[in-house]
């Protein structure tokens, strides 16, 4: 089906203020005062109902074919889709952003028996290795081999479970110089099913933590985008990987952490468990040295909360660096709004036995969730914050579709950590 786009309503025939009208072969869109808004909610409509090619027709700008395609990418069926105009860096460009999503998407809408932990680690290097061959490098730390590293973090959260967890590391380094420095590190949380642990979810809030590793799923997908779109410095990946599950093994509450920093913590919550395993990966990304550290993660309900699934939201120490975020996600169409954070919000979650708790002894970690979730990881990140940005990916996921959205992941927020990778 041919698909176009007009500023004028529809005729009266189809509807006052009707989104779509239809000749035999073709569709129009009818853009009215939301026009990327519209035009996603047209690609929804016509992928819903059953429209399986498209062929966007007439004069469409990058971002309203980019807008079309998020409402047509599906969780059942992809479907075709051939953008409009000639061949060229536009399309290039397209091409490259839809790549990248619909692996975001599927890895997110994958199943737990289908994404183990190692699964994860391993499709992300794949991803990333078949993109660049010669530039790509990586090792996966798993199981006991963990614990001996001093990643307790990942190694506690997923010990409750048969299948071991798992730390990818993988570095992408254009300049073939094995001492060139690091631009810039991403970790993500790649809990490929969260039970809760003995902490355990209600079964309507256990259903979709299927996508509790979109924040790994999104910083690898970033960096593909951003390696597509002309990449030329040194950035490592940290992928922190595991199933959050009860059994003999799992971690309990009132067990001590001990990381390698010298940080104590003690687990008052074990759903609390995204900001365990990503303190690791920041740790390591500390080590590295790189003045940008980005890490992204489906970590708290008080974030949903607070901003919705409309927006991601965004916290920072850093004010300049949490306004050049700002700035490149509205350059990029994509929400995101920032929540507060403040040094004193590591102590928001006081221990008796520790330095500090996972979180509060209270459902959803008591008012202020997200910020204090915040406030714990800035304990795990070098210069007191300059140069971290922390994403909670509220809208990393629809439990089911609605007019705009299919079910399951959306990779929103893509294009903004591919943006801060290559203009920091």
């Amino acid at each position: 089906m041919k698909v176009s786009l007009s500023a004028a309503p529809a005729a009266e025939a189809w509807g006052e203020g009707a989104l779509l009208s239809y000749g035999e072969q073709s569709a129009t869109v009818h853009l009215g005062s939301l026009p990327l808004r519209r035009i996603q909610r047209a690609g929804r409509r016509l992928h819903a109902q059953g429209v399986r090619r498209a062929q966007l027709a007439g004069d469409w700008s990058s971002e309203q074919q980019w807008a079309f395609a998020l409402g047509w990418m599906s969780s059942k069926d992809e479907g075709e889709l051939h953008w409009a105009g000639e061949d060229g860096e536009q399309h290039r460009l397209l091409d490259a952003r839809l790549r990248c999503a619909r692996w975001v998407r599927a890895q997110t809408n994958a199943t737990p028996e289908q994404l183990s932990p190692v699964a994860l680690a391993v499709e992300a290097a794949s991803f990333l290795t078949e993109l660049a061959p010669s530039r790509i490098s990586h090792r996966i730390l798993k199981g006991e081999a963990l614990r001996e590293a001093g990643f307790v973090g990942i190694y506690e959260v997923g010990r409750g479970s048969d299948r071991e967890p798992a730390l990818l590391e993988l570095d992408f380094n254009p300049t073939g110089d094995r001492k060139a420095p690091v631009a810039a590190c991403l970790v993500g949380k790649g809990i490929t099913f969260d039970s809760g642990g003995y902490s355990i979810k209600a079964s309507e809030g256990m259903l979709h933590m299927k996508g509790d590793m979109g924040g790994a799923a999104l910083v690898t997908g970033a960096l593909g985008l951003a390696m597509l779109s002309g990449l030329d410095k040194r950035v490592k990946l940290f992928l922190c990987c595991a199933e959050n599950l009860i059994s003999g093994h799992a971690y309990k509450l009132g067990d001590i952490l001990a990381y390698r920093n010298g940080v104590t913590v003690e687990i008052v919550n074990t759903d609390a468990e995204g900001r365990l395993v990503l303190a690791d990966g920041l740790l390591a990304a500390g080590e590295t040295g790189a003045p940008l550290i980005i890490d992204a993660a489906t970590l708290t309900g008080a974030a949903v909360m607070a901003v919705g699934q409309e927006y991601n939201a965004l916290f920072a120490l850093d004010q300049g660096l949490a306004q050049r975020a700002l700035d490149l996600a509205g350059q990029e169409q994509e929400p995101l709004w920032q929540l507060p954070l403040a040094p004193w919000h590591r102590e928001q979650c006081p221990s008796a036995y520790a330095d500090t708790a996972n979180s509060r002894p209270v459902k959803g970690g008591g008012p202020g969730g997200a910020s204090n979730a915040a406030g714990f990881l800035s304990r795990f990140v070098p210069n007191e914050g300059r140069g971290w940005l922390h994403f909670d990916l509220a809208a990393a996921y629809r439990n089911s579709a609605d007019a705009d959205w299919s079910a399951g992941g959306t990779a929103l927020g893509l294009r903004t950590l591919a943006r801060l990778l290559l203009e920091p």
